[in-house]
C-alpha cells in the first residue's frame, strides 16, 4: 500500500512482512520425525532381534510385556552410526542408559578440547600461619 506521509516528500511503501508458511513448516518438521522414528525404528529392530532382551548392565531381563523400557545404546554415542551386525549397538535398560549418558556427559564436560581434564592449583593454604598461631599459644 503506497502512501504519502507529507505532501512533497518521498512515497513510502509499507513494508508487509510475508507471514510464514505453517503448513509447509508443519510438513518439514512431521517428515524429519517421520525419519527419525524410521531410523529408531530400524535399528532398534534389528538390535532386539540380534541381542538377548537383557540389560547389558544390570542384566535385567525383559520380554514382551516391559520391552519398551529397553532400549538401545550407542556404544560410540553416534546416532547415525547403525551398522548392520549390531557391533555399534548394546541393549541398556531405561535407568541403565540414563546414567550411561549422564557418565559420558560429566566425563566429557570441563575438558578441553584434547578431552584433558584442566586441573589448577589452590592458591590458598589454610595453614600457612599455623605454626604462628601455635607459638602465641605457648
Amino acid at each position: 500500500m503506497d502512501f504519502e506521509v507529507c505532501p512533497g516528500l518521498p512515497i513510502q511503501m509499507s513494508s508487509k512482512s510475508i507471514p510464514p508458511d505453517n503448513d509447509r513448516l508443519d510438513r518439514i518438521v512431521a517428515e524429519a520425525r517421520r525419519n527419525r522414528e524410521q531410523r529408531n525404528r530400524t535399528y532398534r529392530e534389528q538390535a532386539l532381534r540380534i541381542y538377548p532382551w537383557i540389560c547389558g548392565r544390570c542384566a535385567r531381563e525383559f520380554n514382551h510385556t516391559n520391552v519398551q523400557l529397553l532400549t538401545v545404546h550407542h556404544r560410540d554415542h553416534n546416532h547415525d552410526n547403525n551398522p548392520a551386525n549390531g557391533s555399534n549397538w548394546e541393549l541398556l535398560c531405561v535407568y541403565c542408559h540414563e546414567n550411561e549418558h549422564s557418565r559420558y556427559l560429566d566425563n566429557a564436560g570441563g575438558g578441553n578440547s584434547s578431552g584433558n581434564v584442566e586441573t589448577t592449583q589452590a592458591t590458598h593454604n589454610p595453614f600457612a600461619n599455623l605454626k604462628t598461631l601455635l607459638k602465641d599459644k605457648e
